[in-house]
């Protein structure tokens, strides 16, 4: 699951967003599909799979085509955080997710070392220096050569050599993704190649496939990426509702259960979703409920609810997923059992 609010610093980028601009694969293969060259589709694809996966420090960085090498500095919304090890992101993130609808803003200190998608590292030694690095990230995932992050190849797999006249000259066992990008940034044009087939792949959401030949491995790719878009899309879905939940209170327009509907136990309840997280249910004047809640996605947005101090909205502590919303309307059906509903209507 992807947390929300994980946001990158505004003084340091303006291309949020790289990790999902992937665009699908070529459909050409070569007249041998399991016979592959320097430039084809499938070493094209094992590259771009193997590549250095610098994603998961974007909250920090903005940039999914490389990572931040620890130890570095940052200035967090103002707060000046030390980062030795990836612990250290704790408390980044805990500073990002304060507040769920504030401008949030990371600072990186100069000069840092940043590892790149071809696992080199450089020190960079200003804003100018990094400005290039994002540049390149982007010019890289529009034209289709940046890294494929939603699936990875499950290792190891043993790749076959052949010479031009097609004529097995060895095989090759490859462990790890840096000695598979390695090998395929360096195939020359005096080489052929092959995977040996099966080979298990696991998709961004965590599950597994087995593909058998080039051309179901470029489907696995395919089909990943309209996933990661899901994801995205879902992603960004989440903080347009976290938005319009900090914007308005909210009743209890409808809650179904067991086939009942329960609505008018909350007639005359007012919920107001506060901007650190935090629930207030108010009766006329006095305060009838606290709580807490949660926005996240998967493939689909979920909102997480939970009250104390009432018992009719202790009945509403569940996760529920987000069937639909808009300003005024927002349609929930609870995780484990879809007979469950709620509509929560804006005041």
């Amino acid at each position: 699951m992807k947390k929300l609010r994980i946001i990158t610093g505004i003084a340091l980028m303006s291309i949020l967003g790289f990790t999902s601009c992937q665009s699908e694969v070529d459909d050409v293969q070569g007249q041998n599909p399991n016979t592959n060259a320097a430039n084809s589709t499938t070493t094209n694809n094992m590259k771009r799979t193997s590549m250095y996966d610098g994603s998961f420090d974007d909250f920090i960085d903005g940039a999914s085509c490389s990572s931040i090498v620890l130890p570095a500095v940052a200035t967090v919304n103002g707060v000046k955080v030390n980062l030795f090890t990836q612990f250290s992101y704790t408390q980044v993130i805990s500073i990002l997710g304060e507040y769920n609808n504030d401008q949030d803003s990371v600072t990186l200190q100069f000069p840092l070392k940043v590892k790149l998608s071809n696992y080199t590292e450089v020190v960079v030694n200003n804003q100018t220096e990094y400005n290039a690095i994002l540049t390149a990230c982007s010019s890289a995932e529009a034209s289709g050569e940046g890294a494929i992050s939603s699936i990875n190849v499950n290792f190891p797999i043993t790749i076959l050599t052949y010479n031009l006249s097609s004529e097995q000259t060895g095989s090759i066992v490859i462990t790890s993704e840096q000695q598979l990008y390695t090998y395929m940034s360096n195939v020359s044009s005096t080489e052929l190649f092959s995977i040996n087939y099966p080979m298990t792949v696991t998709f961004i959401d965590g599950t597994e496939s087995t593909v058998s030949s080039d051309a179901e491995f470029q489907a696995a790719i395919n089909a990943s990426l309209k996933t990661e878009a899901t994801m995205s899309e879902a992603a960004e879905n989440g903080k347009k509702l976290e938005t319009i939940l900090v914007d308005g209170k909210f009743k209890v327009e409808s809650f179904v259960t067991a086939g009942v509907e329960k609505a008018n136990d909350y007639q005359g309840f007012t919920i107001d979703f506060a901007n650190d997280m935090s629930i207030k249910v108010v009766n006329t004047l006095s305060t009838a409920a606290t709580g807490a809640y949660e926005v996240s996605s998967e493939l689909d947005v979920f909102l997480k609810l939970n009250f104390s101090g009432n018992a009719s909205f202790n009945l509403l502590n569940n996760t529920w997923k987000v069937t639909s919303f808009n300003t005024s309307s927002i349609s929930l059906q609870s995780k484990t059992n879809a007979a469950v509903t709620v509509v929560l209507k804006q005041i």
